[in-house]
């Protein structure tokens, strides 16, 4: 299930909005026009001016035109996106062809939008960018005016620099823009994954709510069933058995009477133990259910040292989180899944253990991240074996297991089995106050309204 619910979370590609594009192309123009006029005016350089604040202004105007076409919050698709980015490396390209190519320091800047690409756009839309930047540094390294200079001859750097500077810039595109993409994807995944966890989170109480409902339908349907009951009975009384219809009332009283054993079923199932708390075989038991009758075979322990058994909260990120566990071991597991529940005055433990190969050395150090996944197509489904090729599933069942745990309280080991023996092993430990929260008085219960015969 949480393969499914990873596929709906998952949101589509990247895209930027066009503010962000409008906002930071504001920022260029007016360092680029502040960085001109400085050169030509303050410290006097010989470069042609006007042909630069030309260039300026046409993205001064392509800025203004976004803002009347377009809204502010505007998500531009990510091929526009590009589209916009490309000519900011263009116009930068042009501007450095003024002011002296690649011996002009401002040419590092070729990184900025390759950089704001690589953390918002699919990786070929960034790549086919690095390649503009990097084809625009290797033009400007032959074709260019003169760096702007206060001597005659104009400063003319030595090739050997100038190469320098273009394979700094070739470096830098491919190195930082690998590294900047990596980790805005770590972000996007971690975020995708915790999305699933807490729709995960909200689904699994949903469901145990259910049962509380169900509860308080019974209650509340109660009084007016009762009432129903009695007036059936009068008018059957009031007909007789010889009337028309006296058919309708007989059907109306079974009908009466199936309703009372329905609800009689509801009522009895907080009878043993209250809906929001449970005892920690009844977990164990709860958890394990559904994973049985798979053809592998599951046996439930409990260990306590004496003291009570533990008796928790109704808790469904518990209830989730074990039973991915458990679901897991499963699916692996060669023919046997061992489930034991031990408690002390102090801790509450659950271990899971199953038969089969094991976590794979090379993920030991990484089990519980997102989108980590070593399961092959090889499943089990309802006690045969099939092929699936999209049963590898997405990862996330571990990481939302763990989640889910972590955030009830819970720390996890995930271990191997020591030789001979062979297989998985995973432990689940809380504070046994962690787990057995006192419990809260609650105002005496309402009385009941019995249905009479």
């Amino acid at each position: 299930m949480s393969n499914q619910i990873a596929v709906e979370a998952r949101p589509g590609t990247g895209s930027l909005r066009l503010d962000t594009l409008v906002r930071s192309r504001w920022l260029a123009v007016v360092g680029q026009t502040i960085a001109v006029l400085i050169v030509y005016w303050g410290l006097d350089f010989e470069l042609p001016v006007w042909a630069c604040l030309a260039v300026i202004a046409l993205a001064a105007w392509l800025n203004i035109a976004l803002r009347i076409r377009f809204p502010t919050m505007q998500r531009l698709e990510p091929e526009r996106a590009a589209w916009l980015l490309a000519f900011d490396i263009a116009e930068l390209a042009v501007l450095l062809f003024f002011t002296g190519g690649l011996q002009n320091p401002f040419a590092f800047l070729f990184l900025g939008p390759v950089l704001l690409s690589a953390t918002a756009l699919p990786p070929r839309l960034t790549f086919m960018l690095g390649s503009l930047a990097v084809a625009c540094a290797s033009v400007l390294t032959f074709v260019h005016l003169p760096l702007p200079w206060d001597s005659e001859p104009p400063l003319e750097l030595p090739s050997v620099y100038v190469v320098g500077v273009w394979l700094s810039i070739l470096l830098a595109i491919a190195f930082i823009g690998l590294q900047a993409w990596q980790i805005a994807e770590d972000s996007r995944r971690l975020a995708d994954a915790l999305t699933a966890t807490e729709l995960v989170l909200a689904r699994e109480q949903h469901l145990s709510a259910l049962d509380g409902l169900a509860a308080a339908a019974a209650h509340e349907l109660g009084s007016p069933l009762a009432t129903i009951t009695l007036i059936a009975k009068d008018l059957e009384l009031a007909i007789g058995a010889a009337r028309d219809h006296a058919e309708d009332i007989r059907v109306l009283n079974a009908q009466v009477k199936r309703c009372r054993a329905i609800l009689g079923k509801l009522s009895a199932l907080s009878s043993a133990e209250p809906f929001d708390r449970m005892r920690l075989s009844s977990l164990i038991e709860e958890v394990v259910a559904p994973h049985r009758n798979f053809g592998i075979a599951i046996s439930v322990g409990l260990a306590g040292d004496g003291s009570a058994e533990p008796v928790g909260r109704r808790n469904p990120a518990v209830l989730y989180g074990l039973g991915n566990l458990v679901e897991n071991a499963v699916d692996f597991a060669q023919e046997r899944v061992q489930v034991t529940a031990s408690w002390s005055e102090t801790g509450v433990k659950v271990t899971i253990i199953d038969d089969g190969p094991g976590f794979a050395p090379e993920i030991m150090d990484r089990i519980g991240e997102p989108y980590l996944t070593t399961r092959h197509s090889k499943v089990r489904d309802r006690g045969r074996e099939m092929t699936d090729p999209e049963a590898s599933g997405l990862g996330l069942g571990c990481f939302i297991a763990k989640t889910l745990l972590e955030r009830a309280g819970a720390t996890l080991d995930f271990l191997n089995r020591p030789p001979p023996a062979s297989g998985a092993e995973v432990q689940v430990r809380w504070r046994r106050a962690d787990f057995e929260p006192p419990a809260v008085i609650s105002s005496p219960p309402a009385v009941r309204c019995n249905i009479g015969d």
